[in-house]
């Protein structure tokens, strides 16, 4: 239970008890309650857990003309035994206020984003999904309230929490192209920030991809588009010779990213040899060439472990037969069994409810 009690306005029309379970998917339905909170003068006030529903803001809102939110993305599950946990959300809790820094908005208190999130699962913990692949999706987020036309950061805002019962993010294995011309971040950018502006900037390059028959992008260095970063909205692991190599986020043009973390942590375990560092599409092309290059997966906490089954750097194409990989299945294994409560989790990176 939370340590601080938020009042709660419980929801008179529920959509639960109507609710088809298994007409979910990502991003699509969300549960009866959400969690806000203002932040005014200094200091988080209005705090309440409240139906879930539309709120109204100025029309001159500096989160509308300049951008100024944040966002994370954490999930929830039932494990084997019937708990609710919830997996490594300090570590989200500490990258939304790292984001929050860089966009010169407010830093969130603990008790606000853990304390005020597990008391609102607890009270949404029968949406959560009993479905392979399925979860609760946890997201937090802040927008900048001040309804005033000026390129300055904004005085007031407001916190919320709103979950979803979803379904994988990914359906079926991704065909990827190399982004030869677009760019996702640069050196001294906001790469590492989950604010929305990286999301709004990469729709068109994907639009493209998609037109040509790729799902995604995968996104290359803004200077020389030599080196690969972020595939789509997610961390990226290359299997090289037996070698995991996945891309260094020492220029902070790469999101920090939980599971990407986590998939270090545990492929070291599971014996297997991880670099992070700068790895460049020439270098890619070469090991495919030599018939070294064996596996492509993204990491993330909506996808988890994405399977890549093409890989395109223009005409030049890399196919993968996704029932032949090794490492990106072991790793979604070992993930899962830690969340379902199958293994033990001793790096202590589950939250029980």
């Amino acid at each position: 239970m939370s340590i601080v009690s938020i009042p709660v306005i419980k929801n008179q029309h529920p959509k639960l008890p109507t609710f088809d379970m298994d007409q979910i998917a990502f991003g699509k339905n969300f549960t009866d309650h959400m969690l806000v909170a203002d932040y005014e003068n200094g200091e988080w006030k209005n705090v309440q857990i409240k139906p879930y529903a539309p709120f109204e803001v100025d029309p001159s809102c500096a989160t509308l003309h300049y951008g100024q939110t944040i966002f994370e993305g954490i999930k929830a599950f039932k494990n084997d035994n019937g708990e609710v946990v919830v997996f490594r959300p300090d570590q989200n809790f500490i990258r939304f206020n790292t984001s929050a820094q860089r966009m010169q908005m407010p830093t969130v208190p603990e008790w606000l984003f853990i304390d005020g999130m597990k008391q609102l699962i607890n009270l949404e913990r029968d949406w959560i999904p009993n479905k392979p692949d399925a979860s609760l999706y946890i997201r937090p987020f802040m927008i900048a309230m001040d309804p005033f036309l000026g390129v300055r950061p904004s005085n007031t805002y407001k916190f919320m929490i709103i979950l979803g019962p979803s379904g994988p993010y990914f359906s079926a294995p991704m065909k990827i192209i190399i982004e030869q011309h677009y760019t996702r971040a640069t050196p001294g950018g906001v790469g590492f920030a989950k604010n929305g502006g990286n999301y709004g900037a990469s729709l068109f390059p994907v639009s493209l991809a998609q037109e040509n028959g790729y799902d995604q992008v995968l996104w290359t260095d803004a200077i020389e588009h030599k080196f690969v970063e972020e595939v789509g909205m997610m961390n990226v692991m290359f299997v090289i010779d037996g070698k995991v190599i996945t891309p260094s986020i020492e220029k902070g043009t790469v999101l920090k990213g939980v599971t990407r973390n986590s998939a270090i942590v545990l492929l070291t375990e599971m014996g297997y040899e991880v670099e992070e560092r700068f790895l460049s599409v020439a270098e890619i092309v070469d090991a495919h060439k030599k018939g070294l290059f064996q596996e492509v997966f993204g990491v993330g906490t909506a996808a988890v472990v994405s399977y890549i089954s093409r890989l395109a750097h223009g005409d030049y194409v890399m196919d993968f037969d996704v029932n032949a990989l090794k490492v990106a299945p072991a790793l979604k294994k070992q993930l899962n069994d830690i969340r379902m409560g199958n293994i033990v989790d001793k790096h202590g990176w589950l939250l029980h409810i």
